[in-house]
């Protein structure tokens, strides 16, 4: 049972009973249900939990409940609505009889007389409902059911409810309300002012396909659907299917217009149309009817002619922007985005997205083009890291295990160009063939052909300054870039010939520039700003205006966006959803932990097993603290105060944490007591990054990884009681991280991709010895049991166990599944611990926000227009 449906079940158990899921759309999951009260059978339908998110729940019931009281034979009703385990329901009649989707898929065409009856009951249902102010807003096939034979409007009134209560929410989220193929062209601009006249488009739609087969305008993806509901005019019926009668192909055309008060205005005007032979209107292919009277061919010649010379003599308009379209790209389960770090690239034509996918066995490349209907894996990018595109399209680079690559699209092998250490926070491919990055001390620029990088920028120590995410201006000669400093990013323009740097007070991360003019900059807070920009004289020319919001920001500034030459869009949105702690016993089953939504991480139960330390990011995500949470009293103590305390573990006595503090490429390791008595102590401060993994039974020895951008991650010892110099304990030309002791500390239990893929092994500490592999198929967070009998670890979003004996000989056992969650994971740190009885685990929980891509087109025309005109932008 999933857990969505075990919590739901819970909640509402004493009224009702769920039987099964029985279908999943955009918005909503369906389930067969049983209402106790009545006994009798209902459609209980659940809001998508990230819809959930972004919607205040008490305003969308109240919302919905509006539309309770429309009472239609053509409409289905609401019976009930409510909030169970942070989840939003409603519920309808469950109808015996198919959809009109199902009889269409199965039909393809229906009978004329009866696709017109159809049509009319849904009109009817319309006219009603848009008499009371009621829009319905996703007319499709989907939503219109057969109960005994008449048609049935279902969801009336939830597409209304979801727009009021999110707002514009809902679309920095990117969550569409309508079906492409069936929408208005307002409700495909985002138009806010959606009235009858839009359901009057969409019911027209579905009749059109009702008669011939297919909707007015079809295409392999949301976008060309999209673009051809915006420009395109629908094939006339009777091209399709001769049959139909004149009046009713004059009418559908009618009701499809582009322009609202081109269309009919209401429903009952549609059907009377519809219902009327002699009705007069101007079809392709056919002359007018005009009072029951053919019109005479030199009249309509006459006309011909006078609008051939207005259309020479008029004057000329300057042309208009394209029009604004917004669509999301949904992306499938089995390959999806990954969650840390710059993930998304577009192609500079705007025509193709390349993304990191994470899944079992880490990190791959996939690419789709806006016209393909599924992503498509890129062979050999294993590991990879921050995807950037070649001037021309043809290649994508990226990093992976230290090293930086590129590919060509059009097919072949990956060719590395050069050896590279940091995180890769930002690369940018010039005119001029060279590729500029950032790595731990600063820019780095390589030739894109290969050979040895060289410094292009030092990071400022004196100043506090540090470089990321460069971006070559058109002409090549000059780098935008982020400047930070004490945690503030700002924007940067680097002349390359002088390497003068210019420094500017506007604030923002990830500076793209398009040819509209501007650059543009994202914010903490999710937003997108396009700032007028002089690009010859690198000049900030005007005021920044917000084009997007709720962009996904991570730490270090990386948002999840890609931006192409023109300045069409893709980004990841969400809002900003806070985690929360819960204890999972081994079948699965989770218990909430009462401690605050936060962003918590890297949790770590205290020796005696009462406390848990815990890792907070601040809302900024660039911030964070060590956290001590007292499970019996449900009290939270702040640990660190320096804004950069992560991913802390216990002593084995309990008395101290040691934590990592500083930057994600440059954090030192500390420890602190406890219990707050006494200041943090530096226990190892060194240029490459480090991260604590165990402390050994006795509580001499610290095991930590290091260099977490490259070349690879080794693993390291550190003295806790004699001098402080770290040890080398494994290191070779695999990443190799996130080792765990045995309880009796004599073997260390670790993460290595020497397969090409994260896996678990074992060897012996402090060695020598062999190694012994843990995993099958892929494997990661490793973490031994108490008892020192079972060895628990990650693979995708599986709690895995291996059962061990380490005498006589060391020897894995069946290995097997313990339960299946979504649970937050890190792929090179724990993010989990096990109780003391190893019997439960206290793992992070958060709700996912949308992780599918939110695509914009046209936004940068329709800003320049705006500021030719001198118009107020819209967002």
């Amino acid at each position: 049972m999933s857990d969505v449906l075990e919590r739901l079940g819970a909640a509402l158990a004493e009224h009702y009973a769920i039987e099964r899921q029985v279908g999943a759309g955009g918005m909503a999951t369906v389930y067969l249900a049983r209402d106790l009260k009545h006994d009798r059978a209902v459609a209980l339908k659940v809001l998508r939990p990230e819809l959930a998110a972004v919607l205040g729940i008490e305003r969308f019931l109240s919302e919905i409940r509006v539309t309770a009281h429309l009472q239609h034979p053509h409409i289905l009703p609401l019976f009930d609505s409510g909030q169970a385990g942070g989840l939003i329901y409603y519920v309808m009649p469950h109808v015996e009889g198919e959809s009109l989707r199902q009889r269409l898929e199965r039909e393809k065409q229906l009978p004329i007389d009866e696709a017109l009856r159809l049509a009319g009951g849904v009109a009817s249902a319309l006219d009603y409902a848009h008499r009371h102010g009621v829009i319905h807003r996703d007319i499709k096939p989907e939503n219109i059911l057969f109960q005994d034979g008449q048609a049935v409007v279902a969801d009336f009134g939830i597409a209304l409810a979801l727009s009021a209560a999110g707002g514009s929410r809902l679309t920095e989220t990117g969550l569409s309300l309508g079906t492409p193929q069936y929408m208005s062209p307002e409700q495909a601009t985002g138009d806010r002012l959606i009235d009858a006249r839009s359901d009057i488009y969409s019911l027209a739609s579905v009749l059109y396909e009702m008669l011939a087969g297919e909707p007015p305008h079809t295409g392999p993806t949301v976008q060309s659907v999209i673009v051809k509901v915006l420009t395109d005019r629908p094939r006339p019926l009777r091209q399709l299917r001769e049959s139909v009668p004149r009046h009713v192909e004059a009418a559908v055309l009618k009701a499809l217009a582009k322009v609202p008060a081109d269309r009919f205005q209401t429903a009952a005007e549609f059907v009377d149309a519809l219902a009327r032979p002699g009705w007069a209107v101007a079809t392709p292919g056919h002359l007018c009817r005009l009072a029951g009277r053919d019109v005479a061919p030199w009249a309509v010649a006459g006309v011909a002619t006078g609008l051939a010379l207005w259309a020479w003599l008029r004057p000329r308009p300057e042309p208009l922007a394209r029009p604004v379209a917004r669509f999301t790209l949904a992306l499938p389960l089995s390959a999806p985005l990954a969650e840390a770090g710059p993930t998304v690239a577009l192609s500079p034509d705007g025509s193709r997205i390349v993304y990191v996918s994470s899944g079992a066995t880490g990190n791959q490349l996939f690419s789709r083009k806006l016209d393909q209907l599924e992503p498509e894996p890129l062979a050999g990018t294993q590991n990879a890291r921050t995807p950037f595109f070649s001037p021309d399209g043809r290649w994508v680079a990226y990093f992976s295990s230290g090293k930086l690559y590129k590919l060509p699209l059009g097919g072949g092998q990956a060719t590395t160009v050069a050896n590279v250490s940091g995180l890769g926070f930002g690369a940018t491919w010039g005119s001029t063939d060279t590729i500029v990055f950032r790595s731990d001390g600063g820019l780095m620029v390589v030739p894109a052909a290969g050979g040895e990088p060289r410094l292009l920028l030092k990071s400022d120590t004196s100043r506090g300054e540090s470089y990321a995410f460069p971006h070559y201006l058109p002409d090549g000669k000059a780098l935008l870039l982020q400047i930070r400093s004490q945690g503030v990013d700002r924007l940067g323009a680097l002349t390359l010939a002088t390497g003068k740097l210019k420094r500017f007070e506007q604030t923002g991360s990830n500076p793209r520039y398009v040819s509209s003019g501007h650059v543009v900059l994202a914010t903490r807070t999710g937003q997108l700003l396009a700032v007028p920009f002089d690009p010859s004289r690198l000049e900030i020319t005007g005021s920044g205006v917000p084009v997007a919001d709720g962009v996904v920001v991570g730490p270090g500034g990386a948002a999840r966006m890609g931006m192409s030459r023109d300045g069409a869009f893709a980004y990841v949105s969400g809002p900003v959803v806070q985690s929360e702690l819960v204890m999972v016993d081994r079948s699965g089953r989770a218990r909430l932990l009462p401690a605050e939504p936060q962003g918590y991480g890297a949790p770590r139960i205290s020796p005696d097993g009462r406390r848990i330390a815990v890792e907070v990011d601040e809302p900024d995500l660039v911030s964070a603290d060590v956290w001590v949470y007292d499970i019996a009293r449900h009290t939270r103590t702040r640990l660190t105060f320096d804004q950069s305390g992560r991913r802390p573990i216990w002593t084995p006595d309990g008395r101290r944490i040691v934590y990592s503090r500083g930057p994600f490429s440059q954090a030192d390791l500390y420890w602190i007591p406890a219990d707050g008595s006494g200041p943090a102590e530096p226990l190892l401060v060194a240029p490459d990054d480090q991260w604590a993994g165990d402390v050994t039974p006795d509580g001499r020895t610290l095991l930590f990884r290091a260099g977490g951008g490259g070349p690879v991650r080794s693993i390291y010892t550190l003295s806790l009681q004699g001098p402080r110099t770290p040890q080398l304990f494994l290191a070779n030309q695999f990443e190799n991280h996130s080792p765990s002791l045995s309880p009796d500390g004599h073997w260390v239990a670790y993460v290595s991709n020497e397969l090409g893929r994260p896996d678990v092994y074992v060897r012996p500490f402090p060695g020598p010895g062999g190694r012994w592999q843990v995993s099958l198929d892929g494997g990661t967070e490793p973490l031994w049991a108490p008892n020192g009998r079972e060895l628990f670890y990650r693979n995708g979003t599986k709690m895995m166990v291996a059962a061990i004996a380490l005498h006589p000989t060391f020897t894995v056992g069946a290995r097997r599944e313990l339960f299946d969650g979504n649970y937050v994971s890190d792929p090179v740190h724990r993010s989990y611990d096990v109780t003391r009885d190893g019997r439960g685990f206290v793992l992070v929980r958060s709700p996912k926000p949308p992780a599918d891509f939110v695509v914009v087109l046209n936004r940068f025309d329709q800003l320049r227009e705006q500021e030719h005109r001198g118009a107020a932008p819209a967002r």
